[in-house]
Formats: C-alpha cells, structure tokens, sequence
C-alpha cells in the first residue's frame, strides 16, 4: 500500500506545483529572473489563440467552399478523399520545417503550415457532408425554381452542417495541439513552455500541458454549441 500511494503522491505534488506556477512567478531554472505567473501564461495564451484562430480560418476560407463546390456538384471525390488522407500522413514537425526552408521563420510560415493540417478534415468532411444529403430534397428545391446557389445556401449547408462542423471541430484540436511546436518556427506559443524545460522546470511543462488541454476543452465545448446553433430543429428531432 505505501508503495503504490508513492507515485500518487508524487503526481498530485507535481500537479500542485504545476498549479502554483500557472498562478504565481518562480524562479528561472537558468538566471535570476522569475518565470511562470499569470502575466505569462495569459501572454502565451493569447498568442497561442492567435495562431489557432488565423490558421483556423485559412484552412476554412480555402478548405470549406472547395468541399461544398465539389460536394454539390457530385464530382472531385478522390481530390476530397485523396487529401484527407494525406493531410492525415503529413508529420507535423516536417511540415514545419519545411516550410520555415521555403519561405522562412515567423508567423507566416507558422499560420501556413498550421491550416495546411487543417484544410483535410474539412474539405473531406465538407464534401462527405453535402454529399450525403437526401437528393429528393436538392431535386424539390429546383423544381420549386430555386437556384444552384440557393439551392446550396438553403437547403445542402443546413443539412450538411452537423458533417461540415465535425471537420471544423477536428481541425480545431489539430491546430491547437500542433501550435505547441510553434515555436522552433519563431513564434511563441504555449509550447514555449514545453520546448525551454531548462528555463521554466517540470513544473512549467506540466502547467504547459493543463493549459492546452483546457484550451482544446474550451473550443471543442465552443464549437460543439455553435455546431448545435446552427443545426436546424428538424435534424435535432431525427437524430433524437
């Protein structure tokens, strides 16, 4: 019994200590300066949310009317699937290296490789999406004269919504968690914490580690409740 409560111990100590670092400074592993405290962890936040939110929407602007056009036109599926799949092989940290080859370090280089991991999900499950919807309601909608860009804005997209916002939401957490390597490209992130364990100890990794995850917990809620909006009344009442 002493033995196995040994470890439990010694994780709630580093948690505690983890928490302390979150909420107050410590002293820098490396020099005298202090580290840790609520000024930094809201700065690398913040930054963090930054890059997610633009590399999010770079991935939506390229990603989302693509798998629709494709989806509502019935043809491209090995493009959709084909770069699901791919997107799906790419290692991150390559991408990023890569990239910081071709066009340099800095927020550029980050945001580009950042939605390229984001354009797959969502182009796939765009295309599956708008695909799946019951063909007898896209053929009423132009017998009753509507047009193809009506017929896509009104009847495909409300009911392709709870498809299209599963690739938003994976593409979200992908983002977010790949954003931790942010900065071996020269942009600070939350994973600054993880990457100068030498400056900011166990402690500073670990509170790293809380804050992400409660940062991907948060905009997978978020997103789930706008997913939940946007979903039409009808489709709620099928599904339950």
């Amino acid at each position: 019994m002493i033995d196995a409560a040994l470890p439990l111990a010694s994780f709630v100590d580093s948690f505690a200590d983890a928490i302390d670092f979150i909420l107050q400074k410590q002293p820098a592993r490396t020099s005298a300066t202090e580290v840790g405290g609520p000024g930094l962890i809201a700065d690398l936040l913040l930054k963090h949310v930054r890059i997610t939110a633009l590399a999010l929407a770079v991935s939506l602007a390229i990603a989302l009317p693509l798998g629709v056009i494709l989806g509502h036109r019935g043809k491209g599926e090995l493009i959709a699937v084909g770069i699901g799949n791919a997107g799906r092989a790419v290692p991150e940290l390559a991408l990023i290296a890569f990239m910081a080859t071709a066009i340099g370090t800095g927020l550029l280089n980050v945001t580009i490789a950042l939605a390229v991991l984001g354009i797959p999900p969502i182009l796939t499950n765009a295309f599956v999406g708008v695909r799946q919807v019951d063909r007898a309601a896209v053929d009423a909608a132009r017998g009753m004269g509507m047009s193809e860009r009506d017929v896509i804005t009104r009847v495909e997209l409300p009911l392709a919504v709870p498809t299209i916002m599963g690739g938003v939401r994976t593409a979200a957490i992908t983002i977010v968690a790949t954003a931790t390597i942010a900065p071996l490209a020269g942009v600070l992130t939350l994973g600054e914490l993880f990457l100068s364990r030498n400056v900011y100890g166990d402690e500073g990794v670990l509170a790293g580690a809380i804050v992400v995850a409660l940062l991907a917990l948060a905009i997978e809620l978020s997103l789930a409740a706008a997913q939940r909006a946007m979903t039409s009344r009808g489709l709620k009442l099928q599904t339950a």
